[in-house]
């Protein structure tokens, strides 16, 4: 018999609360394994048996180094769908365009990083109640975010500049930090437009970096290993982190609350929907953590990737400089046609975000394969973003590739582009859009010879040591 789960607030299950931080934890173990212990049948999906009794295929994902190449391996072997075992749990694996376009819904309320956040901080609200309750808190959600880059566009361009000039006093021969530039520029953007002038103090900054760099620490990798509870060292400075985090959260709700304000920003949005102060914290948490390391990443990504392609640098600046001499305004963002291309190619060739889940509510249908109700289903999006067969010459940084319409439709099924955007990355983009345009405007983007950027693959790809580059001014 099928031990009792129990149930969260608005009858989620236990599991369906965890679900996506299991995806990439050995937490999963004490989450997954024996609370829901699963028929041993894989329903004729082919794939890798139990390694272990206990674990299921846990300790070959730890040999591998993460969840995304451990399914690069599986999907090798098996085909495009596959199936694995965490704990006694099935779970089925999608790695093709095909049969994620079966599977995706593209009516779903609820997004799948955010909800993997919510899970790895142990938050609650907003992962039960109604669909109309959450369809309303994602609108929400998504409103404060457009309309806060909207109202905050000249500090996006204000920390542009700042950072541009920052590399025009750099000589030609020293290497810059881009990770260490890269980030810091994105908190700066994410903590002024989400919670306003508080930070455009930078000991407030400096501050947030801390405790971010500490959460993201443990929150990052998915609890990978399931030692921070082992560590009374470092669950004090986790939990120490989260909470001078929310004490400013706090601060900043209670000095907006019932007053006028000259600039919106995104906790506005939030105290106009009338939403509670703990959903109105969550909320703003997410946002400042997930806002920070993609818009990061991506930039980081990006402008590496530039330093590797003197030709897509070059069609950048051609496309920036038809705009005019003066500053890219919000009107003007659109026209940046080409580098939106090459956001796009840098997310695919990143695998930014490897790895989406859902859990089958109802028994479903993949190609000829039965997917049982209550199995996690992963979406292997780095596996997908490197298939030969969707894009050709799959490792090749080639903006181009997005003059096709047929892969401007495949990222956006993805949900990296179109209207499936996390309201994250639609801040990502706008961000990098104004950063590359000023940046190119002015310098060339050098790579450093010698330097190959392997990628660390945890929830945010990133690169596993320092990238290093060089600038050099335009004539």
């Amino acid at each position: 018999k099928k031990p009792h789960l129990g149930t969260w607030p608005g009858g989620r299950s236990m599991l369906d609360f965890v679900i996506f931080a299991a995806t990439f934890l050995l937490l999963l173990v004490g989450a997954v394994l024996y609370l829901y212990p699963a028929s041993r049948q894989a329903s004729g999906i082919p794939g890798m048996t139990p390694t272990d009794e206990k674990e299921g295929n846990l300790p070959d994902i730890v040999t591998r180094g993460s969840l995304h190449e451990f399914l690069v391996n599986l999907h090798e072997k098996y085909g495009p769908v596959a199936s694995c075992w965490f704990g006694r749990h099935l779970v089925i694996s999608l790695g093709s365009i095909d049969v994620l376009k079966q599977h995706i819904n593209p009516n779903r309320t609820s997004d799948p990083f955010e909800t993997m956040l919510k899970s790895l901080l142990r938050y609650q609200s907003g992962l039960g109640g109604d669909v109309g309750e959450s369809c309303v808190r994602k609108k929400l959600y998504e409103t404060g975010v457009a309309k806060a880059l909207e109202s905050n566009f000249p500090v996006i361009q204000k920390l542009s500049e700042e950072l541009l000039a920052k590399w025009l006093s750099i000589p030609e021969t020293q290497h810059v930090p881009l990770c260490q530039h890269m980030l810091g520029f994105a908190m700066k953007a994410v903590t002024q437009i989400a919670m306003g002038s508080r930070f455009e103090d930078d000991q407030e900054v400096i501050r947030f970096r801390r405790n971010h760099d500490a959460i993201w620490a443990e929150i990052g990798k998915g609890f990978l290993d399931g030692s921070l509870d082992k560590s009374v060292t470092r669950k004090k400075m986790y939990e120490n982190a989260l909470v001078e985090m929310e004490l400013v959260l706090k601060k900043v709700i209670k000095e907006r609350q019932g007053r006028s304000v000259s600039r919106h920003i995104f906790i506005d949005s939030l105290l106009q929907g009338k939403q509670s102060d703990k959903q109105i914290l969550e909320d703003t948490m997410i946002f400042s953590l997930a806002g920070s390391i993609i818009t990061a990443k991506l930039c980081t990504w990006a402008v590496y990737f530039l330093t590797t392609s003197q030709e897509a640098q070059q069609k950048l600046y051609k496309e920036v400089e038809i705009l005019g001499k003066g500053p890219v305004t919000y009107a003007k963002i659109e026209q940046l046609r080409y580098c939106r291309q090459v956001l796009c190619e840098t997310v695919r060739m990143s695998t930014l975000t490897p790895i989406a889940a859902r859990l089958q509510e109802l028994e479903g249908r993949v190609d000829q394969h039965i997917i049982p109700k209550e199995t996690l289903v992963l979406y292997a999006l780095g596996v997908v973003l490197q298939d030969s067969s969707a894009w050709p010459r799959p490792y090749k940084f080639d903006p181009d590739r997005f003059n096709d319409e047929t892969a401007v439709k495949n990222l956006s099924l993805l949900g990296f582009s179109g209207s499936q955007e996390c309201p994250e990355l639609r801040f990502a983009y706008m961000v990098a859009t104004v950063l590359l345009s000023m940046v190119v405007r002015k310098l060339h983007l050098h790579s450093v010879e010698g330097q190959i950027a392997d990628i660390r693959y945890e929830l945010v790809t990133s690169p596993k040591e320092e990238a290093w580059i060089t600038v050099s001014k335009r004539n």
